[in-house]
This record gives structure tokens, sequence and C-alpha cells, in this order.
């Protein structure tokens, strides 16, 4: 009796036993991922739990087009598909608010926004300039337009540079990381101009000379960046340093003072061209037309032809008309024995002829090649006393104004606070204590 329960109970055993095999061998095998990546392989949802699918279709993109060269307003939104009526709308609220078509410039984008592909737009934006928008939005009413400005940021940065072939290819690289190709050019040529009563930026610079300067940066949207002003900076030059300071006297506009408090301003321009490349200095050479050898009474600027020639200084037109081998001349009559000679010139400046007066920087002719001369360059002599000389040594001046007793200390704080932040290391600085 005994024997027949435990035949069952080993005949059930061995049955589950069985069925558990069966249930592994063909139970498929788990993905070897997390709870959470198996939800991200999109396994399906409960109907009842799946999100309902947004059925609002997106806004398409806004559009930019550009003005062509030449082309109107009017042409524009005729291009884009408006009708007649919609763009002389726009055109005369966007007159109303902030545009004069006349002075509109090639490229300007227009940028237009509508609630779905095909439809009158109900946002345009005309970008009138790097931080200037014009936005009109379309109402019930009409259109209406809305002036913006967009902010700039403003800083103060040190650079420093050591130059090895010019003041170009130091800016370059030393002024990289803080300015881009334009503005490091703005700020060799502002330099240049701070410095044109003492150093000829294209023949005073020598290798292993160096410079530092103290700008104000401005960049605006889009990273556009613009040198502000400089408030300081110094040259060194075979060994001798010479410095400006911007201080704001009371007696007149801001201007340059160097560390001994003399105004930069002197009685002469060191060059008589804005932007210099000189081809030829002081004394013999070879000359091209004439083949031979000849003392050569002057110094010789390449430049663009119609490059204004200003006058080094204050003075009385002696002479102006041709002259053999020099072509167009003018020759101005200084003080103190001084007279300067502009040779080659294309063509003299409005009121340019004999007894009139010039100011210093005042153009007075335009850079040619005329007379003996292979290329367009501006030839420029220096008289003193009847005898030639160099002009790198006749013009050379540091007799500027020095600043007003009354303000001595305050020009000696400013000196202080700015010269102490140009020793800074390159960079973003904030300006030194008083």
């Amino acid at each position: 009796m005994t024997r027949k329960p435990l035949r069952a109970r080993a005949t059930l055993y061995i049955t589950v036993a069985l069925l558990v095999l069966v249930a592994l061998r063909f139970t498929p095998e788990l993905p070897d991922h997390p709870a959470g990546n198996v939800l991200q392989q999109g396994e399906a949802l409960a109907a009842d739990t799946a999100p309902l699918a947004d059925s609002t279709p997106a806004a398409p993109e806004p559009r930019i087009e550009k003005l062509n060269r030449g082309e109107t307003l009017i042409g524009l939104f005729k291009r884009v598909g408006l009708s007649d009526q919609a763009a002389g709308d726009i055109v005369r609220a966007a007159t109303a608010s902030a545009i004069d078509a006349r002075y509109l410039k090639a490229g300007m984008p227009v940028e237009f926004t509508a609630d779905s592909a095909g439809s009158e737009p109900k946002e345009l934006v005309f970008h009138l300039g790097v931080d200037r928008l014009l936005r009109m939005t379309r109402t019930a009413s009409g259109w209406t337009g809305t002036e913006e400005h967009l902010p700039w940021t403003t800083d103060t940065v040190a650079v420093a540079g050591t130059i090895h072939a010019n003041l170009y290819q130091a800016m370059d690289s030393s002024a990289a990381k803080y300015f881009p190709d334009h503005a490091k050019d703005e700020l060799a040529w502002a330099l240049a101009d701070i410095f044109e009563y003492r150093v000829d930026m294209s023949r005073d610079l020598q290798d292993g000379d160096a410079f530092r300067a103290l700008v104000v940066r401005q960049v605006g949207p889009g990273g556009i960046t613009r040198v502000g002003k400089v408030l300081a900076a110094d040259f060194t030059l075979s060994g001798n340093d010479v410095s400006a300071v911007l201080f704001d006297s009371k007696s007149g506009s801001p201007q340059y003072y160097d560390a001994s408090g003399k105004s930069l301003r002197a009685q002469f321009l060191r060059v008589p061209l804005e932007f210099r490349r000189i081809s030829s200095s002081f004394g013999t050479r070879y000359h091209p037309i004439l083949k031979r050898w000849k003392t050569h009474e002057g110094t010789d600027y390449a430049a663009n032809a119609g490059t204004p020639v200003r006058a080094v200084g204050d003075a009385v037109v002696v002479r102006a008309g041709w002259a053999g081998g020099y072509g167009n001349l003018i020759e101005l009559r200084h003080p103190n024995g001084y007279h300067t000679r502009y040779g080659h010139l294309r063509a003299f400046a409005k009121g340019i002829h004999v007894g009139a007066h010039v100011n210093i920087s005042q153009t007075i002719g335009y850079v040619g090649t005329t007379g003996l001369s292979t290329g367009p360059h501006l030839h420029f002599e220096v008289i003193v006393n009847g005898q030639q000389r160099d002009s790198r040594v006749a013009l050379k001046n540091i007799s500027g104004v020095p600043i007003a007793a009354s303000e001595r200390s305050a020009f000696e704080a400013r000196r202080s606070l700015l010269l102490g932040s140009l020793n800074q290391q390159s960079g973003v600085v904030r300006l030194a204590a008083r």
C-alpha cells in the first residue's frame, strides 16, 4: 500500500522537472540592456498609455533674402512673391519708421517670417547695420515698425609685440587673439596716427623694436569687433622709449602727451601720406629712367594713384605747376626757413595755387606718375635754409606744448594709471588703481 503513493510522487516530480526543462529550452533570452535602454529602443507602449501625436504643423523657418545691387525694396518683395499691394504697404510703413530707401546698401538682409509656407509674412526684419534692426509686424490695422539697437560689450585690452619686419607683422603676431584682421589693421593705423609727429612708421622701426598699447575694444552682435580709443601706448625704438598718454585737458579736447607731459603734436608731421610704403630713401640711387647714378634728393613713397597727399605743416604755396622731371609739383614755404616739395602728382587739390595758405594735414594733391616716374608714387623733399635735408632728420621734432601747470597733478595721476595698466600682460585688463 505504501509503494503506490511513492510511485505517484516520483512520477509527479519527474513530470514537473521535464516541464521546467522544456520551458527553459523554448523561452527567448532577455536583451542584454538596462531597463532604461530597453524603453529607449522604441518598445511599443500599451495603447492606453501612448502619447497623442501633435497634429499642429511646425511653422516654417524664417526666409532671408538680400537686396541686390540696383534693386528696390518693391523689387525685392515682388521677387519673393508678395503682391503689389502688400509690397507697397510694407515700404510705406518702413519708410515712416526708420528706412530711407535712397541709402539702402546692396547686400542688406531682409528676414521674412510667415505662419505657414506660401502665406503672406507676418513679420519682416530689415538688418540695417551690424547693430541696428527694423522689425516690421503685421497687425489687423496694417504694418507697424520698431527700430532695435543691439548691444555691444566694451572692455580694455593690452597688447604688446616685437617688430621684425613692420608694424603690421608685429600686430599680426601679437594681437590676433584679441582682434580680427581688419581690427588689427585699424589698431596699427591708430598708432601711426597717434605718433605721426614723432615716428615715421615706414622708416624708423627696426628689427627688435617693440610696442605696447592699451586700447578700448568693442564687441558687437556676431562677434564684430571695433577698435575704440587708444588710452596709452609706447614704442621702444633702438632702445629709446616714446610714450603716448590720452589726457582730457580742461583747455581743449582730449589729446596725447608724452611721459614728460609734452603734447605729441608738433610743427611738422613726419610723413606726407597716411598710408606709408617707402620705395627708396634719401641718398644716391640708380635712376630708373635716366639710367645713371644720381643723388636722390628726397624720399619716394609708393602709393596707389589718387592717394591724398597732405601738407606736413602750416604753410604758404609758393609753387604749383609743371616742373620738368618732377611732373606736377607743389612747393610749400613753412616758418623758420623750411620748404617742402611734393612731386609726380596726378592733380592738385581744389584751392591750391600760388599764394594759398594751407594747414597741417590738409590735402594739397594726389599721388600720380607725372614727370620722370616709372609708377605711381610721391616724391617728397625737405629744404632747410636752401639746403636739401633728409626728412627723417629735418622733421624730427619733440618740441610739443607742455601740459598746463594747473593740470600737472591730474595728468601725472592719469599717466600713472594708464602706464601702470600698460605694463600688464597682454589680454583683457582692469585699469590699475589710482
